[in-house]
C-alpha cells in the first residue's frame, strides 16, 4: 500500500482522544490514515473529523481539523492517507 504525508500531529487531546491536525493534502471521512511518530505507530479509518467544534465529511489542503483516534498521538507524529 502506497502512504502519502497529508500532514502533522500540532495538538492532542487525551480526555476525547481527538488529534488536531494542519492538513497538506485534502481528507475525508472513510480515508484510511496511519499516524507515526516516536511512541505511535497505528492505523485507522477516519471516522469522525471536526474543524470549529462542527462534524463535517471533508477537508481541503491547508485546512485545520480534529480527528478522533483510536490510541494516543503525540504532537510531531506524522500522519499518512494510506492508498
Amino acid at each position: 500500500m502506497a502512504e502519502t504525508e497529508i500532514g502533522e500531529v500540532f495538538d492532542f487531546f487525551s480526555r476525547v482522544s481527538v488529534i488536531a491536525l494542519k492538513l497538506k493534502a485534502p481528507l475525508k471521512i472513510g480515508d484510511t490514515i496511519h499516524i507515526v511518530g516516536h511512541t505511535s505507530d497505528f492505523t485507522q479509518k477516519v471516522e469522525s473529523m471536526q474543524t470549529d467544534n462542527e462534524p463535517i465529511k471533508e477537508a481541503k489542503k491547508g485546512g485545520d481539523v480534529g480527528i478522533k483516534v483510536v490510541s494516543p498521538a503525540r504532537r510531531g507524529d506524522k500522519v499518512f492517507l494510506v492508498k
